[in-house]
């Protein structure tokens, strides 16, 4: 297991920043990266009415999503230039209602591969810098040569 302090190169951080930006969902949601480094990703979520369900607290939906981006995006450092990644499986368990000011996602490669790699997927709710976790699962990815066109038809 990587190093969680340490920083991802400046090359590794633009290419993840650059495709975490073209991810509308993320965007939709108001997700945001706080760290990248090799192996290891952290994503938060503010909490707000638009991500909640009935009851006020975060959607288990947009829990999961964060969780699936971190992941991917921890196994992406490790992927090569040129690589695209994609999520093949993941399996979440919620433990307790996520609730706080926000949500963080962390997402650690427990073994990469060349074709296939496994992350693990932890989500905590964070209140006044008390961090509780509230949800944790695994992840399969699969790495992927990229297509000059997004859309998977060039």
């Amino acid at each position: 297991m990587e190093d969680r302090q340490q920083q991802a190169s400046p090359e590794v951080q633009a290419r993840i920043r650059a495709s975490f930006e073209r991810q509308g969902l993320m965007r939709h949601l108001g997700a945001r990266l706080v760290h990248i480094a090799p192996g290891c990703v952290h994503i938060v979520l503010p909490s707000r009415p638009e991500v909640t369900q009935q009851n006020g607290y975060i959607h288990a939906g947009a829990t999961s999503a964060i969780a699936d981006s971190a992941g991917g995006y921890a196994g992406f450092t490790l992927f090569p230039e040129n690589t695209a990644v994609l999520t093949v499986e993941y399996k979440i368990n919620l433990l307790r209602p996520a609730v706080g000011d926000h949500i963080e996602a962390v997402g650690t490669v427990l073994k990469s591969g060349r074709t296939l790699t496994v992350c693990q997927l932890e989500v905590f709710g964070v209140q006044d810098g008390h961090r509780t976790l509230v949800a944790t699962g695994q992840q399969t990815l699969m790495c992927l040569n990229e297509r000059a066109d997004p859309s998977g038809q060039g």
